[in-house]
């Protein structure tokens, strides 16, 4: 009896620590970094070299989701060639090029981590900026922004767009927007989950996460140059893309502005047109014909074509949501994701 009595307190035991095992298993914390890539072969590897470490420091759990446009070089065999050495690697290969903000969204709706950080491949984003990411968190913020203090590698141009897109922004946007900031962030689940349910086509994805709102803060740092390549985008009019995105995916003011301008113009014209009346009645000579007429016209033709872009601005957002086409088309996959879906899958 006392052997049987033996023997079941021992199964007892080892029943207890595997169900404590699980336990802990389904309740260990997981972080999830998104990257964004296309033909940013020569960056994966001191990306990777710079990331893994600070990641197995922060002691969590980790995947790494490489979200890639179809690149012409050696991208995705350099990032294959890393996941096969470490499963908690994982890698989206699309079916086109969506561009950066459809990559970014696409990972961060395939992500299963407690918390998501968004970073670029190239470096200009420190990695190990993730630490102080991962303590705000732990410290209850939802929304963890790098806001850069120098910006190295930029031209003045560039700087300058930014610094007055983000101050017209911050003006006239339905949310604030803190300047200096990109889309290297920290997001807890229940943000992910609110910027997945809102299903917008533009991904700026500084405004949406301003849009769901919770409980912020900016941490400084100071931007590096890019360590290999150039940009994929041209940095005048990709920031005012950009920027574009920001002012009439957030604000109704330009269509408000528009109508103001039309009654200043309107109401200037009537005041013209009084005072030529006057003029003519009391014989005061006024100059006349083409030169008079050509400024007007070209005035009035600038007025409203400039109405009529604004206009087309939001028609043109507006056709791109009602379409409801899918933001992005996963055609291969390389991992273990939560999120179901029927592209090609290796493991």
């Amino acid at each position: 009896v006392l052997s049987c009595y033996k023997i079941l307190n021992d199964l007892n035991s080892f029943f207890l620590m595997i169900t404590n095992s699980i336990q802990n298993t389904h309740t260990s914390l997981l972080i999830s970094v998104v990257v964004p890539v296309f033909k940013e072969e020569a960056n994966i590897d001191p990306f990777l070299e710079k990331l893994i470490p600070v990641l197995d420091d922060i002691n969590l759990e980790y995947e790494v989701i490489f979200s890639m446009d179809p690149s012409s070089d050696g991208t995705e065999k350099t990032i294959v060639s890393h996941l096969e050495q470490n499963p908690r690697i994982k890698l989206l290969r699309f079916s086109r090029r969506f561009g950066q903000a459809m990559s970014t969204l696409a990972g961060i709706e395939y992500s299963s981590g407690d918390a998501v950080v968004v970073i670029d491949v190239d470096l200009q984003d420190p990695p190990e900026l993730i630490k102080t990411m991962v303590q705000k968190w732990r410290e209850g913020y939802d929304v963890v922004m790098a806001q850069r203090r120098s910006r190295q590698g930029e031209t003045l141009v560039k700087r300058l767009v930014s610094y007055l897109g983000y101050q017209v922004i911050n003006r006239i946007a339905d949310v604030k927007i803190p300047p200096n900031t990109g889309d290297f962030r920290l997001m807890s689940r229940k943000v992910v989950r609110e910027i997945v349910r809102l299903k917008e086509m533009n991904g700026f994805l500084r405004g949406l996460s301003a849009v769901v709102g919770f409980k912020q803060i900016c941490i400084p740092f100071d931007r590096d140059a890019r360590f290999s390549g150039k940009g994929n985008y041209n940095q005048f009019f990709g920031s005012i893309r950009i920027g574009l995105n920001g002012i009439f995916g957030f604000s109704n003011f330009p269509l408000t502005l528009s109508t103001q301008f039309g009654f200043i113009v309107a109401g200037l014209s009537f005041l013209v047109a009084i005072a030529y009346l006057i003029l003519k009645i009391w014989g005061v000579p006024f100059p006349t014909g083409n030169p008079t007429i050509v400024i007007i016209v070209l005035f009035l033709g600038g007025v409203q074509l400039i109405s009529v872009g604004i206009l087309g601005e939001y028609i043109g957002r507006i056709y791109e949501e009602v379409k409801d086409r899918p933001k992005y088309i996963v055609e291969k996959s390389w991992g273990d994701f939560k999120c179901q879906d029927d592209s090609v899958r290796e493991t």
